[in-house]
């Protein structure tokens, strides 16, 4: 529950965004250096991910250095293309997976493909984490903007 003080509910606004955004940071990092790791490269459509989420850290260092609008509106796009890209990998894992197996088993379908699909080599969900880390940068993006009106006693739960 939020308080009906404004400095109080500034402080846990404040606490909110420190949480976003150092979750925000700690997962583009491991993420990036999961999918290097992984040897994610092969391909302009495997490095995307990988640059992505390497405009995302700077983009998030120039919010932190100088937070002026270009630099918000900047951040915001930069997570908006991590939720999309997160969403076009999960549909390549899909039909990556899909094709092999079809390759192997030609006469496979419905249900057992889905299954053998969704549990084959390449995760098929991994993908999703880039969409989770883009709705979270957005959370702080938003959070930060300020757009956010002062909080008013009037709208506060109690």
């Amino acid at each position: 529950m939020i308080s009906a003080d404004p400095q109080v509910a500034s402080a846990h606004v404040h606490r909110l965004r420190q949480l976003l955004l150092w979750a925000s940071i700690a997962g583009i990092s491991g993420t990036a250096v999961e999918l290097l790791l992984l040897g994610h490269t092969e391909g302009w459509q495997q490095l995307l991910p990988v640059a992505l989420l390497g405009l995302a850290l700077a983009a998030f260092a120039w919010h932190l250095l100088r937070p002026t609008p270009a630099a918000a509106a900047a951040l915001q796009t930069v997570m908006w293309l991590c939720v999309i890209s997160g969403g076009v990998g999960v549909g390549l894992h899909y039909q990556g997976n899909a094709a092999f197996e079809l390759e192997m088993y030609p006469e496979m379908a419905g249900l057992e493909l889905f299954r053998e699909t969704m549990t084959g080599a390449t995760p098929v969900l991994a993908p999703g984490t880039m969409v989770l880390l883009g709705l979270v940068g957005l959370a702080y993006a938003f959070v930060s903007t300020r757009l956010i009106r002062p909080f008013h006693a009037s709208e506060v739960e109690k």
